[in-house]
């Protein structure tokens, strides 16, 4: 049976990983309404200044600010109104002093106002068509967006590498762009290996179990911004396992081995590996439960992973490794927000001084993380589970009601 040399922590290990290769970020231009979560590759600057014109930001009327001023419900300002600003398009009169325009919400305001008072602070004369009673003082700029208040012409407003939200799609509108320069989505190769895998749907035989991971895995590239590629499941041969990697290294962009990865005489997976490609193995082992038997790997300028097989420990060491470096080919340049909570915890956890733990738990009705115990190739404990909870290596463990942070599946 092969030994580890040697267990690297896991941020050093990825540490290792991402500092062997430099990709540079393929783009391709996309519709901005379908751009959500996509990846910007390029900057992007405004041509205009958004608002472009001063704009009311309430229904009410337009006015000069100094003919407000001392108005109140006891002692209003009269105004006369000489108009109604039209909407989409520019007002053709000037509001001169002593007068006020009807104005909607995001109008434009007439020359000759600085102010907007709301409609719920005024009145209309019940004798006069065009007397405007003003019931409350208005500052200059009161209830108007400026010029370029939101950002500047020629100001860059969105950096390469930002994963595009709602927030993004908005901005992009407001400025005109239909389109939008994105990167190309990683093409993610899924190796599952093993003679007891069959594929789900199948009658299924005593000794043999369906495969789990090339699933599991599918969607968390999916959700981290890759294109899965599952290829056919391996048999324990290191002909077949040769074949399938060297087609699969050449038709994307990285290639994860699920199986074959334990510390056993059946694994290929190195072995193959390493015939893929130079640098080869840059790490084999992590000092981390579950998921000790990891192998990083870069092998030609594309990075390869092997994961345990066990179900559990593929998804965990997914998280911590695949994540990161499928990111790294998106040309992410801000680490993302990872969803937590905090909670207190139910029981006394114990840990290996030295070896980074992941425990699974659940978040129970009063807010406290409950732990999910279950071994590493039970997949329950992973879909009974809301989140992990990472101990710290220098940690002997977690005493109950300590406040964890719970890293949401």
């Amino acid at each position: 049976m092969s030994e580890f040399l040697a267990l690297q922590p896991p941020e050093k290990a990825l540490a290792i990983l991402l500092d062997a290769f430099d990709p540079a970020v393929q783009t391709e231009p996309t519709t901005t309404a379908d751009a959500l979560h996509r990846v910007t590759a390029v900057p992007i600057t405004t041509p205009f200044s958004l608002p472009a014109f001063p704009r009311s930001t309430v229904d009410g009327y337009a006015v000069r600010a100094a003919d407000t001023h001392g108005a109140s419900p006891s002692l209003p300002a009269y105004l006369t109104l000489v108009g109604e600003v039209p909407m989409g398009s520019v007002p053709a009169f000037t509001v001169r002093p002593g007068a006020c325009a009807l104005i909607h919400t995001g109008g434009m305001l007439p020359p000759g106002t600085d102010a907007v008072v709301m409609i719920e602070y005024t009145q209309q004369i019940a004798t006069s068509q065009t007397e405007i009673e003003i019931l409350k003082a208005a500052g200059v700029g009161d209830s108007v967006l400026q010029i370029g208040e939101d950002v500047q012409a020629g100001e860059r407003v969105i950096e390469p590498g930002v994963r595009i939200r709602a927030a993004e799609i908005g901005g992009l509108m407001a400025l005109g762009f239909d389109q939008v320069t994105v990167a190309q989505r990683p093409r993610i190769a899924i190796l599952s290996s093993g003679d007891e895998l069959i594929t789900p749907g199948r009658p299924i035989l005593p000794g043999q179990i369906y495969d789990i991971n090339s699933y599991t895995l599918r969607t968390l590239i999916t959700q981290t911004g890759g294109i899965p590629v599952n290829y056919p499941i391996i048999p324990d041969r290191i002909d077949a396992f040769r074949a399938t990697a060297q087609q699969a290294l050449a038709e994307n962009d990285m290639v994860i081995f699920t199986a074959g990865s334990s510390v056993s005489v059946r694994d290929l997976t190195a072995q193959t590996i390493n015939e893929l490609g130079a640098p080869g193995i840059l790490v084999h082992g992590v000092n981390v439960r579950p998921g000790k038997p990891t192998i990083l790997a870069i092998c030609g300028d594309k990075p390869v992973i092997g994961l345990p097989g066990n179900p559990v420990s593929a998804l965990v060491i997914a998280r911590l490794f695949v994540v990161p470096v499928i990111e790294r080919l998106l040309g992410v340049q801000k680490t993302p927000i990872r969803p937590t909570i905090t909670a207190p915890l139910t029981i006394n956890l114990a840990s290996q001084s030295g070896r980074e733990d992941w425990v699974a738990v659940r978040v129970t009705k009063e807010g406290a993380a409950e732990p999910v115990f279950g071994k590493s190739n039970l997949i329950f404990t992973l879909a009974h589970a809301d989140g992990l909870i990472r101990i710290h290596p220098d940690a002997n463990g977690i005493a109950a009601g300590s406040a964890v942070q719970v890293h949401l599946l």
